[in-house]
């Protein structure tokens, strides 16, 4: 009776080890910096991200190579989109659509167009590219079409949202980097960095990160003032006004 529930543990043991994945390859990414500081000479800058593909020995090569989809998310905020017509025959705002939390920076950067990348499908689930990217309201309602191309045109237009699909580079079969352009007017916060490693359509890895934008200088002292001590940073805001006022009252008086 030992001798049997030994080799069923056996048979166990092997049939377990057969359905067990083979080995795959994981990501492993860095940022050449992880927090950009905003002073007031600020212009904007470009942050540098490397990445590599591990393999280990079980690893089975991958005829067609990697495809990379680097993912940026700013922080998320409420936004307007606005459609104009005419009323009496005046152009006004008609119609608007109310955004909750949609990111003040989106970024979608690949090695290759992400339709040679993944299936239209998979893109959606696993919503890469800005048109698959979720911009619904807080109650989960999809908005519609002319407003959320209405809202990612116009950011495009700013600079705050792009999708470039030759923004990552292979420099050798396992190795990448690309670059994340931060826009001088970009919003303060967190910012997340999704990577994802693709092979033959399918989604293999995925690794994350993240870096942070904050002020620096006086300009963080008179932020932290204004949200910290709001009615104090009122009143010197105003004694400034008025001493401005009276100081130049006296220069160019005329007597």
């Amino acid at each position: 009776m030992r001798h049997l529930s030994r080799i069923v543990s056996i048979g166990l043991a092997i049939g377990a080890a057969g359905a067990a994945p083979a080995a795959a390859e994981r990501l492993v990414t860095s940022l050449s910096t992880h927090q950009v500081l905003i002073s007031s000479n600020f212009t904007g800058t470009e942050l540098v991200l490397f990445g590599s593909v591990e393999r280990d020995a079980a690893t089975v090569p991958r005829r067609g190579g990697y495809d990379i989809v680097v993912t940026v998310i700013g922080p998320r905020e409420g936004m307007v989109t606005r459609r104009k017509g005419r009323f009496l025959g005046i152009w006004t705002n008609v119609e608007s659509y109310t955004f909750d939390r949609a990111p003040a920076y989106l970024a979608v950067l690949s090695n290759r167009p992400l339709d040679a990348i993944a299936s239209p499908d998979l893109a959606r689930r696993m919503e890469i590219g800005l048109r698959n990217f979720p911009l619904s309201q807080a109650n989960g309602s999809r908005p519609p079409e002319q407003f959320k191309d209405a809202l990612i045109r116009l950011r495009t237009e700013r600079g705050f949202y792009r999708e470039e699909a030759s923004a990552v580079t292979f420099l050798t079969p396992n190795l990448f980097r690309t670059s994340i352009t931060i826009p001088a007017e970009s919003e303060l916060g967190n910012y997340e960095v999704d990577v994802k490693l693709f092979a033959d359509g399918t989604n293999i890895a995925r690794t994350a990160s993240a870096l942070e934008i904050v002020k620096v200088g006086i300009e963080q002292f008179v932020a932290n003032a204004a949200h910290d001590h709001a009615l104090l940073y009122g009143l010197a805001t105003m004694l400034m006004a008025l001493m401005t006022g009276w100081f130049a009252s006296i220069v160019f008086r005329r007597d």
